[in-house]
């Protein structure tokens, strides 16, 4: 099984959300639908940057890398690149 580290931007408000799973369309759909509390505010989403991993753990560390300073800079230019932000 796969696993798929996605970046979402808000078409209503400017907001990214980072997030990992093994059903991309499925969890798309959630968020786009307030099935997800924290994503419900800024729905319609968009999906703008995917990354596909073979091993779970590396997707879920390369999720928190996105999330958290360290990562800033590659999560700078992803969203530089793909998500209109400069």
């Amino acid at each position: 099984m796969s696993y798929i580290v996605y970046i979402l931007k808000s078409d209503s408000k400017n907001k990214f959300y980072i997030g990992c799973t093994s059903k991309l369309e499925k969890r798309i759909f959630y968020h786009n639908n307030g099935k997800n509390k924290s994503t419900k505010p800024y729905k319609p989403w968009r999906i703008i940057y995917t990354e596909k991993f073979e091993n779970k753990n590396d997707a879920y560390r390369k999720e928190w890398f996105l999330k958290h300073p360290n990562g800033y800079k590659n999560k700078k230019s992803i969203l530089l690149k793909y998500g209109g932000v400069g």
